[in-house]
């Protein structure tokens, strides 16, 4: 509901995203609108100027710009304190699927039309152009250091991108199908983890979760537990585990380090999203018929 108006179920939320101190709650809609909620639930602003779906949100670090993609081909920032549009990125030629920011003014789009772009605020064109997946860019990220930019793609790829060169830094193939999303593990340089190895996880439509070694460009281990594609991956705070949703309803818990499976939960629908809280020691998981559910590790 919204001002006492029932609201048409035309408006599913698409993706959201909590401002870097929790106060903030923006959420992108297939109504084509972007809102920000405050922490007791009431609407602060609306955002309006996608024609058709919002895909993807992201609050910049400082929590003076949202970040958004729609349908209209179009990236937006949005100035949050305002809910003006400070500007529009017109530079894709298909759908923008999703963004990241590298740093509060630059951020990475991509898109169906198969290519990343790197654009900053005030630039009225791309500061850089990456080419090289033959299928649509499900998802992109950038490391904790914000120098590489990792992408994943429905031609079954994972490509590393550096600002420096224009080619990929590595072109990362052994899924069998599309892959759906990345993260990378909060471990390395520019971490609170700054002894271990940074990783990449994967998620893909052929059921399984790989996890790489990013300066090698190998794959580390390849987890093998879930019997449907999957959708969500996220690594614990301290980067030693990494829960896994997928669509078979099942929640699995890895460690990062020896690969092996140390936790499993199977839930009433097909696992959306999974994510750890600060302290590591519980993973919420949502469901496809409505469900949420916290997982309490130390049991």
């Amino acid at each position: 509901r919204e001002g006492g108006h029932d609201v048409p179920s035309n408006k599913d939320v698409t993706s959201l995203d909590w401002n870097s101190d929790g106060t903030l709650l923006a959420t992108g809609s297939y109504d084509g609108f972007a809102r920000i909620w405050t922490e007791d639930g009431n609407l602060a602003s609306t955002l309006g100027q996608h024609k058709g779906p919002i895909f993807a949100l992201k609050w910049n670090k400082k929590g003076n710009y949202i970040l958004s993609a729609g349908v209209d081909k179009t990236t937006i920032i949005w100035d949050a304190h305002t809910g003006e549009a400070k500007q529009q990125f017109p530079f894709h030629s298909a759908p923008a699927l999703d963004v990241d920011w590298q740093n509060n003014t630059t951020f990475a789009s991509c898109s169906t039309d198969m290519c990343i772009h790197v654009c900053r605020l005030g630039c009225d064109r791309p500061v850089k152009t990456f080419q090289g997946h033959t299928n649509e860019v499900n998802a992109i990220k950038w490391d904790p250091s914000g120098m590489l930019l990792a992408s994943c793609s429905d031609d079954m790829t994972l490509k590393i991108w550096s600002m420096k060169q224009d080619t990929c830094v590595h072109d990362l193939q052994a899924h069998s199908k599309e892959i759906y999303t990345i993260k990378w593990s909060p471990t390395g340089p520019a971490t609170s983890n700054p002894n271990s190895n940074i990783m990449l996880a994967s998620a893909s439509f052929d059921s399984t979760v790989r996890l790489w070694d990013v300066e090698r460009g190998v794959c580390i281990h390849t987890l093998t537990k879930h019997q449907e594609p999957v959708y969500s991956v996220a690594f614990s705070p301290d980067g030693k585990y990494l829960a896994s949703g997928s669509f078979d309803k099942c929640v699995h818990i890895w460690n990062t380090q020896s690969g092996s499976l140390v936790h499993s939960y199977r839930g009433t629908g097909g696992i959306f999203e999974v994510c750890w809280n600060a302290r590591g020691d519980k993973v919420g998981a949502s469901a496809s018929d409505g469900s949420v559910c916290v997982l309490d590790l130390r049991k």
